[in-house]
């Protein structure tokens, strides 16, 4: 199976499963979503993938759609529920990595059995997650604070429910931009070649915004779900 297929369909289970996650849960499944998604997504972006788009190469990381998720909760947590639980889930992200961080750090410096087979991977994944999470945790508080401040001011001028599409990409597109800008130069600057760095800079928002416009029809779908 291709990297292209995989993606659309990696993006679906994901939605699918925030949906049925709110759907058993209500909106503490929303919040859990947002601690798991958040660690697991920081993890997920030190593989990196190649694409081909219209005959476009492109090299993208592996976290993007599980980041994007993020957005979809706090939009969905903010149009349910209000600005108050949409800052809530974005500190409940925060502290969710943070924490992981400085866990597996203490993780690293266990010395491990001499039949142990897993300490090496551990390290190549969570030696490099500092880096990660310091340009992941700028980056995520400045954008979803971004996020969950423009939904409201969108929905305040358009807060119909046939502008709910508007709202979510409005705040989703223009946070994801300031995300991006953030992110890419910490995390990547030193690690990659400036061209490599550059293709996953604009890779990482094309794929943002396909990410996005995907999500659009979960939005409505969680607006709708009446938890359990």
């Amino acid at each position: 199976m291709s990297n292209e297929i995989l993606w659309f369909l990696f993006a679906l289970v994901n939605f699918s499963l925030i949906a049925l996650s709110y759907k058993l849960f209500g909106k503490t499944g929303l919040f859990a979503w947002i601690a798991m998604g958040t660690i697991l997504a920081n993890i997920q972006v030190t593989k990196t993938i190649d694409f081909n788009f219209f005959g476009i190469h492109l090299v993208a990381t592996l976290g993007n759609i599980m980041y994007g998720t993020l957005f979809l909760v706090t939009d969905s947590l903010g149009e349910k529920y209000g600005i108050k639980d949409a800052k809530k889930a974005v500190y409940i992200g925060f502290f969710s990595l943070l924490a992981t961080v400085i866990i597996m750090q203490f993780s690293i410096w266990f010395i491990p059995n001499i039949d142990d087979f897993a300490h090496d991977s551990i390290v190549t994944i969570f030696s490099v997650l500092p880096r990660i999470a310091l340009a992941s945790l700028s980056a995520y508080i400045v954008s979803q604070l971004f996020d969950v401040y423009m939904f409201q001011k969108i929905k305040s001028k358009l807060p119909a429910d046939k502008y709910l599409w508007v709202r979510n990409n409005g705040s989703t597109l223009l946070s994801q931009l300031i995300d991006t800008s953030i992110f890419v130069p910490i995390a990547f600057i030193g690690v990659f070649s400036n061209e490599i760095v550059i293709d996953i800079f604009i890779t990482t928002y094309i794929i943002k915004v396909i990410v996005a416009f995907l999500d659009t029809p979960f939005v409505y779908l969680i607006k709708r779900i009446k938890p359990l």
